[in-house]
């Protein structure tokens, strides 16, 4: 495991996951969300956005962790390996409100200085229907990758915290 997509819904655990998966791998992390964002919510622009994905996933050790499913083809053809956090709804919302509260006025360490971290009812609404969405996309994109890609799925987290504890560098 050199070039590692981690991919589920908003507060699923994927930046705490990439986060001890880099330090175990001793790999280099990318949250898409820094990457995305910039100060103040502000999108970046798609030819960019999608010019720093190719730059990073031609280079031979990585981590990228998030969704952007109008890119994640190009994450999805160049990883080894690829993890889908496919978390409850639920547990999702309450890590969403829960990092809220942690990081509220503040940014978060995964993020882009000067986002500071917010929660929306509609954010909340698109975690709770997300699963009914893009759950079924994501598995046929799955089904579809490159037969030496590894496809690991974890619902639950001691599946996480199990495979974290069989993982060394």
């Amino acid at each position: 495991m050199k070039r590692i997509a981690i991919i589920g819904s908003g507060g699923a655990g994927k930046s705490t996951f990439a986060m001890a998966l880099g330090e175990r791998l001793h790999l280099p992390v990318h949250h898409l969300d820094a990457l995305y964002w910039k100060p103040g919510w502000v999108e970046s622009d798609r030819s960019e956005w999608t010019a720093l994905q190719d730059e990073l996933c031609a280079g031979s050790e990585w981590i990228l962790d998030g969704n952007y499913g109008s890119t994640m083809a190009l994450r999805l053809r160049a990883c080894d390996t690829v993890i889908f956090l496919d978390m409850n709804r639920f547990r999702c919302m309450f890590r969403v409100i829960k990092r809220y509260l942690m990081y509220r006025g503040r940014t978060r360490p995964d993020m882009t200085e000067g986002c500071q971290e917010r929660v929306t009812v509609q954010f909340l609404q698109w975690i709770f229907h997300d699963p009914d969405r893009s759950k079924p996309r994501i598995l046929e994109r799955l089904s579809q990758v490159d037969s030496s890609t590894q496809v690991l799925i974890f619902s639950t987290p001691n599946e996480v915290n199990a495979f974290l504890k069989g993982v060394s560098g």
